[in-house]
């Protein structure tokens, strides 16, 4: 039974040691205001956006130029049946 309650009290031990790690290293980031990080994530944002404008603009080029037209050919050749 001894060697249970010294289990028990070892591991609770363990447990609030790893609880006041855990408290002092969150205390560390979040007192920290250098802002590292903040520059590369806008960076990454901005060409994040620049590249979706691009591909939204070349696939409304694409459908513009080459599929609508030729939708609107097949279409017509549908309902033109002179059969």
């Amino acid at each position: 039974m001894k060697k249970l309650f010294n289990k028990m009290n070892d591991t609770a031990n363990a447990v609030a040691m790893k609880a006041v790690i855990f408290k002092e290293r969150s205390k560390e980031v979040l007192s920290n205001n250098r802002g590292e990080g903040t520059v590369s994530q806008a960076i990454t944002i901005l060409i994040s956006v620049v590249l979706g404008a691009l591909l939204l603009a070349g696939l409304y080029l694409l459908f513009d130029e080459v599929v609508l037209p030729t939708l609107t050919e097949r279409i017509q050749e549908m309902f033109d049946y002179q059969g």
